[in-house]
């Protein structure tokens, strides 16, 4: 089988550090609804119990929505993980870019082996029940300054927002080519938006413009929470049409992604998918992608 190198998963223990989106009560009318499924520990042994079928060689975390005074302390701890299991091979770190002393917090963050990036959640929306933030930071000087200096740290940026964002901050993008961006989730179209599907073309195509942007193909159920193959497959094909091959990577997205479906028919449904691409496109997009955008050093 492919070698797999999992571009985007999350752990995390509950007792050792805060989540407040995984802690109750829990509603339903939240971005994800309720996430009560997955509030409970999710460790490196159940990741590798839920991805036993795929050959996982590696694989990227990133940053799961710690209390941000605990944003370091989640990092140590996944180094202790990665120390002595072997992953994650990689760490996306959360730091708040539009905080004026935020080159304090990518010193700390950097400073450790496995660090490669930094996300800082974004997600704005005009309905208030599919908002992750109260504003679009994104159009704050102070963020944009804060994503320049990521560059100074050598670190790249997972970029989660709505595809109605996208536009905006694609000239600062363009001018930092020393810091490459990732799409997370395909970009999150909101299919309920009257221009949904219009906008997450615009915005995707005003990104894949920039040749050190590229895109996950990962969050199906943002698409969709009861999604289909059928549904999703134009999407996973487009992405890939605007971004080419060698800038797609595949994603599990767990536990997260297992509020809507479980993880083996997420990849099951992306290697079907990509089932007609050249054995180099999908090793790249399996693996090859994400060890290199994310500079893990794997031999694959």
């Amino acid at each position: 089988m492919i070698p797999f190198v999992d571009a985007h998963i999350h752990l995390w223990d509950l007792a050792h550090i805060r989540y407040a989106w995984l802690t109750p009560p829990f509603g339903e009318d939240g971005p994800n609804g309720s996430v009560a499924a997955i509030a409970r520990n999710y460790g490196i042994a159940d990741y590798r119990a839920d991805l036993a079928r795929w050959n996982v060689v590696g694989a990227v975390h990133v940053d799961a929505g710690a209390d941000p005074a605990q944003a370091v302390d989640e990092t140590r701890w996944l180094e202790a993980i990665a120390d002595a299991d072997g992953l994650p091979s990689g760490i996306v770190a959360y730091a708040p870019l539009d905080d004026p002393d935020v080159d304090t917090q990518l010193t700390a963050q950097a400073a450790h082996p496995h660090v490669r990036g930094i996300r800082q959640i974004v997600n704005w929306h005009r309905d208030s029940l599919r908002s992750y933030t109260p504003r679009n930071v994104t159009q704050d000087a102070q963020w944009q300054a804060g994503v320049a200096k990521l560059a100074a740290h050598e670190l790249s940026f997972d970029l989660q927002c709505y595809p109605a964002q996208m536009p905006g901050p694609a000239p600062l993008f363009a001018r930092t080519p020393d810091v490459p961006v990732i799409i997370n989730h395909l970009g999150m179209p909101v299919l309920s938006d009257p221009d949904g599907i219009a906008d997450w073309r615009a915005g995707l195509r005003a990104l894949a413009a920039i040749p050190h942007v590229a895109i996950k193909l990962s969050g199906l159920g943002f698409i969709a929470r009861d999604w289909t193959l059928e549904q999703v497959r134009p999407f996973v094909l487009e992405a890939i049409d605007l971004f080419g091959p060698d800038r797609c990577m595949i994603a599990s997205d767990t536990p997260t992604d297992k509020l809507f479906a479980p993880i083996d028919r997420y990849l099951e449904a992306y290697h079907s998918i990509t089932a007609d691409f050249t054995d180099d496109d999908r090793r790249a997009m399996f693996g090859r992608n994400a060890n290199r955008i994310y500079r893990l050093g794997l031999e694959i």
